[in-house]
Formats: C-alpha cells, structure tokens, sequence
C-alpha cells in the first residue's frame, strides 16, 4: 500500500455556516480527544469576525453537539484563526497564504455551495496556496451528468485528481464500513455471491419524517437525486464490486467503477416516483411541484456476477419508520429435501445501516417433533448499537491522510450520473401516496417475477 504525506494545515472555507458548525468543530474536538489532529486550523467565510468570535462559534457548536472536553477544546481554540474575506478578491488568498505560515500540505476544506468552487480553487492556484494541497468538496456533486463534467474540469484546473476529496458522509458511517469488511474478510461469502445464488438485492431508506421546513431545498434536489444517485448506488456498488485487487486507496473505488459501468442506464418502465401528501403545502414548495418525495427502481448489472439479478432500491419520506436495510435473498435449494410444499422462506442476509448496526442471516431450522418440517429464524451475525466515530471525523481523518477509498472518485460520479440520467425531471410521472405507506401502491409493479419488498420491520427499529 502506498502511503501519502500527511497534511500539515486544515482551513476550512464556510467556516460561519451551517455544515461547520453541525460537523466540522465536533469532528475537530474529537480528532484532537484521540490524539490525531495536531496542526493549524483556520477558518475562511465573508462575515466580518475576530478569531475569538469564531472560537465562540465553535464551543456553541460543541455545547450542542456532543458536549465541551475542557483540554480537547483549549487545545483547538489554541490552533483557530480567522479570515474575513471575499472570495473573489485575491487578497483573501494572500491572507490565507501568509497564515499558512510555515505548512507544506494544507487540506481545503469547501464547505461551500458548489457554485462558488471555480472562484476560490482558482484563487487558492493563483496564490500558490494549492501547492501539494488536498481539497474535500460536499455533495451534491453536480445535477446530472453534464453539471457533473463541468465541475471535475473546475476542479481539475487546480487540483489533481488524486488531490481531490468528495465527501459522502453515508460512506463513513460504521455499518458501511462493516458491509463492507464482512463481504470481503468472509471466505463462506464469496460462492454464493453470485448469480448462481441471488435471487434479487433489495435496499430500502425509510424516513419517518418529511421535509423538515426544507421544502426549497428539497425542490432543487428531489429523493433520486438527493440519496439514490450518491448514497444508494454507492452502497449497491460496494455489495456488489469485485474484490479489490489489494489494500491501495485507489482499489476501491476501481472496482466501483467497474460495477458502476456494468449498471445499465434505468428505463422509466422500471421506476416509479411518488410525493407525498401534503408535500405541496409545505413552506418553499411549488402548488404544482413535480418534485419526487419517493422513489422505487429496478436495475441491472450486466456483468458474469450479476446478470439476470434484479436489483431493487427504494427511498423516501413520511414512512412506517426510520431505517436504512439491505436484503440479499438467496434462491431455495434445489431440488427441495424438506419444506417442498409449506411455502418456506429463502435463506438471505439482512444488513440493517441504521438506526443500529445488525448483520443477520436468515435460515430454517427444524422444528421439535417427528416431522421433518422447520421455521424461519435469524442468526445475529454482528450487533453493534453505538458508531464511536462519526463519519466526518472518520472521513476528514481521511482526507487529511491522503486515504482516498472512502470518498468518491470524479469518474464513479459520472458513472453513478449515467446511470439514472434517463429518469430526471419528469420522464417519470409523480404519483400521490399517504404518508405512512411504503410509497404508492405502483411502486409493486418495480418488483419483477415473484419477488417482493421486503418491508423493515417497525418493531425492529431502535427508537
């Protein structure tokens, strides 16, 4: 495994805003508790601050976020400063280059709104500030294949590829990471990985809750483009990869790449979009929105592993519950010894990312008495309630040491973009559900063959 230099200095871009008061300051602390954070920190936003004041702004964001830890935060406050500055004004980066001081290898943080990107990675190369530099930047990482394009070629003009950090918090989190090391460290896994095997892959994003006073937002962004397009075909892309091909950075995301590429394009036939009801009546959304609160889709791997496996993912709001579940099921034994005619269940593997952590087989076994006939049970492969590590201090750590398999390459971006450009806007009509349904009763005709979704179940849900 090649290693990379490590960063020497963190500036954080939108350092007044919303993300760094909600995720950075806490992920900071938390680095520096642990003792992996020990360099500059400084903060670059318009507002006209003092260092103190964005020191502050960083123990309000600690009181609220987790707690105050009296030696983490004084060594933090020791390492903030400032910078007020616009960022189209060359002088905010000369600011910036004369309080890097003596660092090498700064990371630059954007926690910006993407249109912003091209004027300050330009100011950061003009200034000399880029020089052996990293940058994170958030999602969304354009709205559709085009936007996508033009924002690597923006981010390309200052930073290499290898350079470049696009987080996608979902991708830190503990029971991501867990699917992950459980496909790839178990050796029981890999013979029935396969077509041979599968009988269909299932991913369900559940909310409970609606749009939270978010309706503008939401308006822009929509379900497919807000989480199926980033965090649902990532996830689907790390169940369904090739093994990587050893412990480098950049093997992971090849091999996502790899399956990305083998995804057909969705047909509008094998999607369906919903909204809920009452949606239109919130606060910034239109009286005639076409805006999806829901979708369900069918896609295909066309690769020796996966094809003829339908794939299936299904996101929305206002729910039964809150839950993000992963449900592999496998083909019945053939012929049948036992079970042939009392409608057994499949063997599968469930993996519940959240509210907990859960790794569950499914299996029959037999049931006390004479007769060969069996019930359904769970074995509880792994249960780990609690993520230590937040993903942004997960991520951000990361980054800073130039450990790029968590994040999203520019090319798996496009690739992911490629794959459901056909049903953006509305190729797809909307159409109306309850909240507190599984979505619109349509969304049954996304399942092909015998198949069925597979609802989580509320009482299996931690509160």
């Amino acid at each position: 495994m090649t290693t990379s230099p490590h960063s020497d200095a963190f500036v954080f871009f939108g350092a007044t805003g919303d993300l760094a008061y909600k995720q950075v300051f806490p992920a900071l602390q938390a680095m520096i508790k642990r003792g992996h954070f020990d360099m500059p920190v400084i903060g670059v936003a318009r507002s006209k601050w003092t260092d103190d004041q964005l020191r502050d702004r960083a123990r309000d964001s600690l009181e609220k976020h987790g707690g105050v830890d009296a030696d983490a935060f004084k060594k933090l406050s020791a390492r903030l400063q400032y910078i007020s500055g616009d960022y189209q004004d060359d002088a905010t980066y000369q600011q910036l280059h004369n309080a890097l001081g003596q660092a090498q290898r700064p990371l630059h943080y954007l926690a910006i709104p993407p249109s912003m990107f091209k004027a300050v990675t330009k100011g950061l190369a003009k200034s000399g500030c880029a020089k052996n530099a990293r940058v994170v930047v958030e999602k969304p990482f354009g709205r559709d294949l085009a936007s996508a394009q033009s924002l690597n070629r923006t981010l390309h003009e200052s930073f290499p590829e290898e350079a470049i950090f696009r987080i996608d918090h979902y991708l830190g989190k503990e029971a991501v990471e867990n699917l992950l090391y459980f496909r790839f460290a178990n050796t029981f896994l890999e013979p029935v990985w396969c077509r041979q095997h599968v009988a269909s892959v299932q991913i369900t994003m559940a909310e409970q809750f609606g749009v939270q006073g978010r309706g503008a937002f939401y308006e822009e962004v929509g379900a497919i483009r807000d989480v199926v397009q980033n965090h649902m075909l990532q996830v689907m892309a790390l169940l369904t990869m090739e093994a990587p091909k050893n412990s480098d950075p950049d093997s992971i995301p090849d091999a996502k790449l790899q399956v990305l590429n083998a995804m057909r394009p969705l047909l509008p036939t094998e999607v369906v979009r919903g909204q809920f009801q009452g949606y239109r009546e919130e606060d910034g959304v239109a009286h005639d929105s076409q805006v999806e609160t829901f979708a369900a889709l069918r896609l295909h791997i066309d690769n020796v592993r996966w094809k003829g496996v339908p794939i299936y993912i299904r996101a929305g709001k206002e729910m039964p519950v809150t839950c993000t579940e992963v449900l592999v099921e496998l083909k019945p034994p053939t012929p049948p010894v036992f079970d042939a005619d009392d409608g057994a269940a499949s063997n599968y593997f469930r993996f519940r990312l959240s509210p907990d952590v859960l790794i569950t087989v499914g299996a029959r076994v037999k049931t006390p008495g004479k007769s060969m006939t069996g019930t359904d049970t769970e074995l509880i492969a792994h249960h780990h309630p609690d993520d230590e590590m937040t993903p942004y201090e997960r991520l951000l750590g990361d980054a800073l040491a130039g450990n790029s398999a968590l994040f999203t390459r520019g090319d798996t971006v496009e690739a992911a973009w490629r794959v459901v450009e056909p049903i953006l806007g509305n190729a797809v009509p909307i159409i109306e559900y309850q909240p507190g349904a599984w979505g619109p009763v349509e969304t049954a005709r996304v399942i092909a063959g015998a198949d069925r979704w597979h609802d989580p179940k509320p009482e299996a849900v931690s509160s």
